[in-house]
């Protein structure tokens, strides 16, 4: 089932091309085929917890990723497609140890109204271990995305003693002008599914294949949305902007509304009061139900007493954030289940006279009222993710530069405490990460996160199952814009107990795994974005602000690209794309689906 925009279609001049092939070899970075030292990992303490992680790394070096024998060959790859000037421009590069030698590459399109690519097959005599070569493909078409799917370019690579590789572009084209959206370097590395991706400051939220064509949509009535789910039965789950909001700042939101699959409204659930409102991200639970982020609305009197700095407290009052779980009950309703309130569990240090009065240093597992600037939207609590083994809600605090971990075992009475659940700790911190400053164990040189966003956990039977992946926005500090994804090894056990030294910062002291781009500047988002770890051990990656996606291997090799080109349909849609998830080709909620 593919989703058409009709639109119109623009007459152009069409220019005769002379196709050519023009090798230029420059030398390839040194890229050895190996995955020893591809991890790293340090021990945190002596204690069995580190060496447990220390072997879990170890177990993702050796047996979750396949190991590339080291032999003598040649290994052909795609290692640049770009837009030319009539055109697009192939880099093939030989990353072997020995010259390769008698290539054929073969091009073919699909879609658009109608491509023409003069030239069709090409042929390498040799490329020398280490070198590489560009061929230049002129095409010539008209395909914009509107009366058809946007045009797909193939060039598949061949060699005697090798096997196939194959590239694809997606792109928008208008005569010899090639504007390219997508780009697969690798169709046998991609992890092959569906990407769901909804645009800010949009109505829509797109399905699309590997290939970047769009095989459903579904329409909401309302703009904007911070968070997007497909949901196993079919069902689509999302966020959207209530206009009015009383309590309004970066991620509001106020709507969950929810889809099935044909675009019918299910439900239109509004938590936006002058009271409280959700804003950001959404987890849906396997019972049904919802957690949900949301603001609740503290009067200064109240913040004051509560030990909060007088001068660090707004005019327009605090806001603490709250975790509700929500079971839908009818079309427009909905009933709170579960709660949880960041606001029970607070320290201060400030006033000696005030009952939540402690040392904050002798308790991580409390929240320091005082820490962070004078904002209203005191934690920006920016996205939720939910552990079914052990119960738990892992949330990822921006204003902290922190993640954490909370039971979701408890009642909503426990919660509100300090004993109770699994874990006996009620509503208290169970697990944090990121900045041992907001507690008092560190220095700026010991903070790990900056503005971070999307903290979830790598799903079970995926490489690194178990640990949690983070898009740090701000990697750079203030001296460099660039932003990292992230994975770091929580000092966990079976029981889902984390190991914590009293009078220290929790582990572990490093990230196990960080992507950087190889230019650095080429992946910055200052807010929004996401990452996800693919079943293949790729990690797909959503730069939010560019509206560009990424797959890359553990090894950090781009092998797919996409970009957000809806935003050139409509001016009241925005580049912008707050996250991405990729479903698998038998993902429960599309295996009785005909796509």
């Amino acid at each position: 089932m593919k989703n058409k925009v009709i639109g119109g279609i623009a007459v152009i001049a069409i220019i005769l091309l002379i196709p050519s092939i023009m090798p230029t070899t420059v030398q390839s970075p040194d890229n050895q085929i190996s995955y020893q030292g591809l991890y790293t990992s340090v021990n945190t303490s002596e204690n069995a917890n580190d060496y447990q992680a220390q072997e879990q790394c170890d177990d993702l070096q050796t047996s979750k990723i396949p190991v590339l024998l080291q032999e003598s060959q040649s290994i052909l790859k795609i290692t640049d497609i770009a837009s030319d000037t009539t055109g697009i421009a192939i880099t093939v590069a030989n990353r072997g140890q020995i010259d390769a030698s008698d290539i054929e590459m073969d091009v073919t399109s699909t879609e658009g109204l109608f491509v023409f690519i003069p030239k069709k097959q090409y042929k390498i005599p040799q490329i020398k271990s280490g070198e590489s070569t560009q061929i230049h493909i002129s095409i010539l078409g008209l395909g914009m995305g509107l009366a058809t799917d946007y045009p797909q370019i193939t060039c598949s690579l061949h060699s005697s003693d090798k096997p196939d590789t194959t590239g694809k572009i997606t792109a928008n084209i208008i005569g010899p002008f090639v504007t390219i959206i997508g780009k697969v370097y690798d169709e046998n590395k991609s992890y092959k599914g569906y990407t769901l991706f909804a645009p800010m400051w949009d109505r829509q939220t797109y399905l699309m294949d590997n290939n970047g064509t769009i095989v459903h949509s579904w329409r909401s009535i309302y703009l904007d949305t911070q968070a997007s789910y497909l949901l196993e039965n079919g069902n689509l789950a999302r966020t959207s902007l209530v206009a009015d909001a009383s309590l309004f700042a970066g991620g509001d939101q106020g709507r969950i509304e929810l889809f099935d699959w044909n675009g019918t409204k299910l439900w239109n659930f509004e938590y936006s009061t002058d009271q409280y409102c959700q804003h950001h991200d959404i987890e849906p639970l396997p019972n049904g139900n919802f957690l949900v982020i949301a603001w609740e609305l503290k009067t200064v009197e109240e913040t004051v007493s509560a030990g909060r700095n007088p001068t660090m407290v707004s005019k327009n009052g605090f806001w603490p954030d709250h975790i509700i779980e929500v079971e839908p009950t009818g079309y427009s309703t909905g009933k709170i289940v579960w709660e949880w309130h960041a606001w029970d569990h607070i320290i201060q240090q400030f006033d000696p006279t005030k009952e939540n009065y402690g040392i904050i240093k002798d308790h991580p597992e409390l929240i320091d009222i005082n820490y962070g600037g004078q904002r209203n939207d005191w934690l920006h609590i920016n996205s939720v993710d939910y552990n079914e083994e052990f119960d738990q809600i892992l949330l990822s605090v921006h204003n902290f530069n922190e993640i954490w971990i909370i039971d979701h075992s408890t009642t909503t009475e426990e919660a509100a405490s300090h004993t109770g659940g699994r874990y006996d700790m009620g509503g208290d911190l169970l697990y944090r990460w990121g900045n041992p400053r907001a507690y008092r164990h560190g220095d700026e040189n010991d903070q790990k996160f900056f503005g971070q966003h999307d903290a979830r956990w790598i799903e079970p039977g995926n490489p690194g199952e178990g640990n949690i992946l983070v898009f740090n926005n701000n990697k750079g500090g203030r001296q460099a814009r660039y932003s990292s994804v992230e994975e770091i090894v929580p000092p966990v056990d079976e029981n889902g107990i984390y190991h914590y030294i009293t009078g220290s910062a929790y582990g572990p002291k490093e990230q196990i795994w960080v992507y950087i781009a190889e230019n650095p500047l080429d992946l910055y988002s200052s807010t929004c974005s996401s990452s996800q770890r693919l079943p293949n051990g790729n990690t797909l990656i959503c730069s939010a602000n560019q509206g560009i996606f990424y797959e890359v291997t553990a090894k950090k090799e781009v092998i797919w690209s996409y970009v957000n080109p809806y935003h050139q349909l409509s001016s009241q849609t925005s580049v912008s794309v707050t996250e991405i998830f990729r479903y698998p080709l038998d993902y429960p909620g599309l295996i009785d689906i005909e796509i």
